[in-house]
Order: structure tokens, then sequence, then C-alpha cells
């Protein structure tokens, strides 16, 4: 329940501004998409330090590209110390889709 209440200003952004504006990510998934996607696997407070990080990427000379939401927790990351749970830099890409050696 009070999942959907945090993502509902989401949902609300992606059926209205978002559909008249058009799709101006320069991510895929889309940052919406991503926030939806960190807050349902990690929970409000870790998943929406990740979306409100991938937000704060998605800018003129930010990241770009595929970035999808990690699959565990940081492991430094702590409820006092939530900026950690965030990427502030780069992307995040899986190691089964990175190339051998990087």
């Amino acid at each position: 329940m009070l999942r959907r209440l945090f993502l509902a200003p989401v949902h609300l952004y992606r059926y209205t501004f978002s559909a008249v504006l058009g799709r101006t990510c320069r991510h895929l998934p889309t940052c919406s998409e991503y926030m939806i996607e960190a807050v349902e696997r990690h929970g409000i407070w870790p998943g929406g330090w990740m979306g409100f990080a991938r937000i704060c990427r998605c800018r003129p000379g930010g990241s770009a590209g595929l970035d999808f939401v990690c699959e565990e927790l940081p492991k430094a990351a702590r409820w006092y110390t939530p900026w950690r749970y965030g990427l502030w830099r780069g992307t995040h890409v899986p190691a089964r889709l990175r190339e051998p050696g990087s």
C-alpha cells in the first residue's frame, strides 16, 4: 500500500507530462521505469534514493545509455547514509552484459 502511494506521482508523471512531452529520457529503461523497478525490488527508502540519483544523472552532460537497477544493494549503504544507495555517476550494467575484461 505504501509503495503504491509513494509511486503515485511517478505514475501520474508517466501518463500525463511524459505522454505530452514525448520520450526524452537519456537512458533505457526510462527514469520512471527505473524508479518503479527500484522501489519494487529494494523498497521505498533505498529504491527512492536510487531513483533520485538516476534522475540527477539524466541531464545534459550526464550519463546516458543502458542503465539497469542493481540486483543487490550496495554493501556500504545503510539507512542512515542513504546517498550511498544511489549511483551518482555512470550507469549500472549487470555483470552478464559486460564485455570480458571490463
